[in-house]
């Protein structure tokens, strides 16, 4: 790992342990073993290192959509490979993104730190919503209204919809976060929910 990966692994770190507003430029630059100035070759400020963070676990949901053959922004591109996906493989997608979102190092140390300071933060809680309530509704929001569209999904409200579907999977991944003992139970819930979430809308594949 070199020294620009190092300050952003030890910086994530140090924002899920303390929370971002009580990390310092000198706390990161001490963690990685360099000095402060040093650590400016590389980012001019604390907010860098978080934006490059933000980049970073962009980045690492692009390869994991990629690895499971879907685009996971383009609701366009994914509607016609859900309406074609049977419901094994769906069970089997929706198990891998939520073991990625709930395994994933950096989401998980991310998730962490804006727990901790959505309660400290209007600018931090506005990231946290958008990252884990906006973004997601809104792309799903537009996947399953295509799909509704085309006829293998019946509602007259896609809106409340899509809350039926995500809610529940965002409850499941925070569940775990507090106690990832309870990984297996999720995991089956998950299973159930997408099922029942066919059959309740009238999913036809």
């Amino acid at each position: 790992m070199d020294t620009k990966q190092r300050i952003l692994d030890e910086a994530l770190t140090l924002f899920s342990e303390k929370g971002y507003a009580n990390v310092f430029v000198g706390d990161i630059a001490e963690r990685v073993g360099i000095k402060a100035p040093s650590l400016y070759k590389h980012y001019k400020n604390k907010r860098a290192i978080f934006d490059a963070i933000i980049d970073l676990m962009n980045s690492r949901f692009a390869e994991q959509a990629k690895a499971l053959q879907i685009s996971g922004t383009d609701a366009a591109v994914d509607s016609k490979i859900y309406q074609n996906m049977s419901e094994e493989n769906l069970l089997k997608l929706g198990r891998e993104f939520f073991l990625f979102y709930l395994h994933d190092d950096y989401n998980k140390r991310f998730r962490k730190m804006l727990t901790i300071e959505q309660f400290n933060s209007k600018e931090l809680a506005g990231i946290y919503t958008k990252l884990y309530v906006d973004d997601p509704l809104s792309y799903q929001s537009m996947l399953l209204g295509m799909v509704a569209a085309a006829g293998m999904l019946h509602t007259d409200n896609v809106k409340i919809m899509t809350l039926h579907f995500y809610a529940p999977i965002y409850f499941l991944l925070t569940m775990c976060d507090r106690d990832p003992e309870r990984e297996p139970e999720a995991l089956k819930t998950l299973d159930e929910h997408i099922i029942q979430f066919n059959r309740h809308y009238g999913r036809t594949k």
